[in-house]
């Protein structure tokens, strides 16, 4: 009814993904024009034809049910669009659907089913063509406790910043104050023993160098290391932090100890980190779109 070279074509011409081209031609009998409406009709070339624009906007959500918890990060292109009420709602329905699920990636949580007719991949597919920016599922962790652990949980600047730690005992006020930490302060890991080899390695170096270039005695080096290595774990542990409320200067696994509890887990996300970063500017754009 239609060749390879037809679905080759209808990709070209809307930018749509092979299976949906391939869908949209035998829908309508192998004729492309007609396949082109239906793939707008359904949203799909619309949504396709913005996948190459930077979506590094957006919100971070927390869902918890019981002993397990899902983060997840939704991105859209503007701070705007992450402000919609119908963009938030779409972010809670996926949400509570992955923490309800087996999903274990984002192959697995494109393909959960929401009111047993549509994917959560066809929602993001609709609610792109509807808003009129790339909406995209950046990630998402699952994390699951224990009976005597308890969540404790933050979001930060309206979901721009969520923070998620697991924390043993039953002292829920406690850890959200460490959630409420971990958002502030920016860790990278739980503990020093989460610091990769590799990593702590070359900041070693680094830290070698600087002090070379300092003019410190090559034979002195190693012990001041020590001191700098102390504070490098400070900087990016979170059990090593000073607590931000603390008057003593007690660290945030000092005062977990104080309080009778101890760090578990911690999953920090803020929205687009590591993210290339919209440059254009709107009014820009929309010029550029009516001078087109």
């Amino acid at each position: 009814m239609f060749s390879a070279s037809d679905v080759k074509t209808l990709r070209e011409k809307t930018g749509a993904g092979m299976l949906d081209c391939k869908k949209a031609l035998d829908e309508c009998e192998g004729n492309i024009e007609k396949a082109i409406d239906w793939l707008r009709e359904k949203g799909i070339a619309k949504a396709a034809k913005k996948s190459d624009r930077i979506a590094a906007e957006g919100l971070a959500d927390i869902f918890i049910n019981g002993n397990k918890a899902l983060v997840l990060e939704v991105n859209s292109e503007t701070d705007f669009v992450a402000k919609n009420e119908e963009f938030k709602n779409f972010v809670k329905t996926v949400g509570n659907k992955i923490l309800n699920s087996d999903a274990k990636n984002m192959d697995e949580a494109l393909k959960l089913q929401v009111d047993g007719n549509t994917t959560i991949e066809e929602m993001v597919i609709a609610i792109t063509a509807k808003i009129g920016e790339k909406i995209s599922l950046r990630r998402f962790t699952v994390v699951t406790k224990k009976d005597n652990e308890v969540f404790g949980s933050y979001l930060h600047m309206g979901g721009r910043i969520a923070s998620l730690v697991v924390v043993s005992g039953d002292n829920s006020d406690i850890a959200r104050e460490v959630a409420m930490h971990s958002a502030a302060m920016r860790p990278l890991y739980v503990n020093e023993s989460e610091v990769p080899t590799d990593v702590l390695e070359k900041e070693k170096d680094i830290m070698r160098q600087e002090l070379l270039n300092e003019g410190k005695p090559a034979d002195k080096i190693d012990n001041i290391l020590v001191g700098k290595v102390r504070k490098y774990y400070e900087d990016v542990c979170l059990e090593n932090q000073i607590y931000v409320k603390a008057e003593n200067k007690e660290t945030v696994g000092k005062f977990l100890s104080n309080n009778n509890s101890k760090l578990v887990s911690m999953v920090r996300f803020e929205v687009g980190e590591g993210m290339e970063k919209r440059q254009d500017n709107f009014a820009d754009e929309v010029m550029s779109q009516i001078n087109g």
